[in-house]
């Protein structure tokens, strides 16, 4: 066993001395007993996927009778198929894609469940060094070039119904590009967005860190946009599973819960907790990606590729008191206004209906109550996004077809 991890283990062993349950562990026997106590968890080469991976390496898990078997996979695609099929029991995933799966857009049509959120924020629009050469260094100054040199533009996001495009797409409409008419939007798995950039694939991408903080080390990109300049705390990855898993295996999942609470809880307590993960994730078998790519924006310690350096209070988040991992029926509504504003799906869905068929609150609070963690008493919660446009979930149907840019 390597120092780091003996270290690692010696951490987690110190807090979870610290943060043990009422009555040593409630969700560990009797009735509450995790039904299947192997569960394999895919996660994608991302920043945003550490505290599943932590929950693991700390040994999280087993306070709460279970074994996480962080699986590494290449492409949200592959992660969808897997979740459907069985191979993966849950999965770090785009919160856009479990409801996509949902409702039978961009593959097969299944009954899926948001267990809580990984993260807010921490994600990025990146543009090629050659495109903020010729002056697109944000949206306006983007639209003014692609106006000017009339050309194909491409721009790359990660899945179709995902969080990265649907950032991208809100970001880019905001500015008067319509990306479906005035641009061509490809998709690429995260890790392989800086090498298509660098043969000049696309002209910008939006994607989970560390992948544009990379872009900027190896001097291919820019950062443009982070998506907390787009939406403040915004939701992100999600611990996504199965309808019929749940059903099947409750305790289990409330289990899992538990357990990525607390990775996240750890993360979050402290800047050297941070560098630990940092260091952790960044191994070949995880994020494969040198160290000094994840730890900056982990800290807040943004620098966008053009001599700009600032300290961002709003970077990825992972626990934030739970305010983070709450699993917001309003959230889930958002991302479903979206799909149908870009014709991803073609009539107005019931979108309280599928958020409380989606979004597993009863059972997150369950667990979230458990480790003490305080849970609001309302589902909802509205944001004012960058544009100056509020989203309440009040009227989400009148929201999505209040956008002039659009499918």
């Amino acid at each position: 066993m390597s120092a780091e991890r003996r270290k690692l283990l010696a951490a987690g062993a110190a807090l979870g001395g610290l943060s043990a349950l009422p009555g040593g562990g409630a969700y560990a026997a009797g009735s509450d007993k995790p039904e299947k106590e192997e569960v394999r968890i895919g996660f994608i080469p991302l920043t945003d996927c550490a505290s599943v991976v932590m929950a693991a390496a700390l040994g999280f898990d087993k306070k709460y009778g279970i074994k996480i078997v962080p699986t590494k996979e290449a492409s949200w695609a592959g992660v969808r198929d897997k979740l459907v099929n069985g191979e993966l029991d849950m999965a770090h995933v785009l919160y856009g894609l479990i409801y996509g799966v949902h409702l039978g857009v961009a593959g097969p049509k299944k009954d899926m469940a948001v267990l809580m959120t990984l993260n807010n924020n921490g994600q990025a629009i990146t543009l090629s060094k050659k495109l903020a050469d010729a002056g697109a260094v944000d949206a306006a100054s983007l639209a003014k070039v692609m106006a000017k040199d009339r050309r194909d533009y491409t721009f790359a996001q990660t899945f179709p119904t995902g969080t990265h495009a649907m950032w991208l797409y809100y970001w880019l409409a905001a500015a008067g590009v319509n990306p479906l008419k005035d641009a061509k939007v490809i998709t690429v798995p995260p890790p392989q967005m800086v090498a298509n950039m660098r043969v000049g694939n696309m002209d910008g991408f939006c994607v989970g860190e560390p992948w544009n903080h990379r872009a900027i080390i190896d001097g291919i990109g820019i950062t443009a946009a982070t998506t907390q300049d787009i939406w403040k705390d915004h939701p992100e990855k999600v611990l996504g599973t199965t309808g019929d898993f749940v059903k099947k295996y409750p305790n289990t999942a409330r289990a899992v819960i538990m357990a990525v609470l607390e990775a996240g809880r750890w993360i979050d307590a402290s800047l050297s907790n941070k560098q630990k993960m940092a260091e952790t994730i960044a191994d070949k078998a995880y994020v494969n990606t040198s160290v000094d790519a994840i730890n900056q924006r982990i800290l807040g310690r943004y620098q966008n590729g053009l001599g700009k350096t600032w300290d961002d209070p709003n970077y990825m988040k992972f626990f934030n008191d739970g305010q983070v991992n709450f699993p917001w029926l309003s959230d889930g509504m958002w991302f479903l206004t979206q799909h149908k504003r870009w014709g991803l799906i073609k009539e107005h869905p019931d979108y309280l209906g599928v958020a409380r068929q989606v979004n597993q609150v009863e059972l997150y609070k369950q667990a979230a109550s458990a480790l003490g963690v305080s849970v609001p008493k309302e589902t909802m919660r509205s944001a004012k996004l960058f544009d100056g446009v509020v989203w309440d979930a009040k009227d989400p149907a009148k929201y999505a077809d209040s956008f002039k840019v659009r499918a």
